[in-house]
């Protein structure tokens, strides 16, 4: 399986909507990867493990813990551009692959590309097409759900 959507973070026909700038966005991207508890409803624990820094690119290992089960992933951020997350198979998941781009077309415009890869064919995992939809809309609600908490963040002052 593969998705792919865009967020729109600023929006010039927008006024009433303060803009955020590409590091505010970036941080809370990092935030996102480096404390997920707080955006990812269910997960309990997440644990960091060995990082390793190569110029502009930051890579580090994680545990996500959510009770019945655990993710093992790693993390790798490109600074200001983007994140890439890799996540091995489980006893019941495929392994697969997230990339947060951000995107700026213009000064006034500023976009996330959200990218969902799943490892395995869609007959082996015995996805339906309801089921593949339901996915797909639930990926797209939670990077609704990321820049609108990465928003209420920079309006705290905590991204700056």
């Amino acid at each position: 399986m593969r998705f792919e959507h865009l967020v729109q973070v600023n929006d010039p026909l927008m006024p009433l909507l303060d803009p955020l700038s590409r590091a505010q966005v970036w941080r809370g991207l990092v935030l996102r990867v480096a404390d997920p508890v707080q955006f990812l409803p269910g997960l309990l624990h997440c644990s960091i493990g060995k990082r390793a820094v190569h110029g502009a690119t930051i890579t580090f290992d994680r545990t996500l813990d959510f009770g019945r089960f655990e993710v093992h992933d790693q993390v790798t951020l490109t600074t200001l551009d983007h994140i890439e997350v890799r996540a091995q198979a489980g006893d019941t998941f495929p392994a697969g692959r997230l990339t947060m781009q951000i995107e700026e077309p213009n000064s006034d415009v500023l976009f996330v590309r959200f990218v969902y890869e799943m490892d395995g064919d869609r007959r082996e995992d015995g996805l339906d097409a309801m089921t593949d939809g339901a996915r797909r809309k639930a990926y797209e609600l939670s990077d609704i759900d990321t820049i609108r908490h990465i928003r209420a963040l920079a309006e705290r002052g905590a991204l700056d």
